[in-house]
């Protein structure tokens, strides 16, 4: 799983059209507007085939928050029995 940083990294800074996205610089920071926060939220759904609640959205606000969600959504769906 050490590779979905790198992916969201690149998912993000596409969205954001930034060339570097810092680990723990808030997505605000970086000029991230709320837009584009939806749109990163959508393209992490997608990828991941997860879904994200509305009350877990504050935890997409910088990478390792963003990563750190994935993680526990991709742990979660793999312990869930069919």
């Amino acid at each position: 799983m050490s590779n979905v940083k790198e992916e969201l990294r690149a998912l993000i800074a596409e969205i954001a059209e930034k060339d570097e996205i810092p680990d723990d610089v808030t997505f605000k920071d970086l000029g991230i507007d709320s837009m584009m926060g939806v749109e990163i939220v959508a393209a992490i759904e997608r990828k991941y085939q997860v879904k994200i609640e509305d009350s877990e959205l504050q935890q997409v606000t910088t990478l390792n928050g963003s990563v750190d969600l994935v993680q526990k959504k991709l742990g979660a769906a793999s312990t869930k029995v069919a």
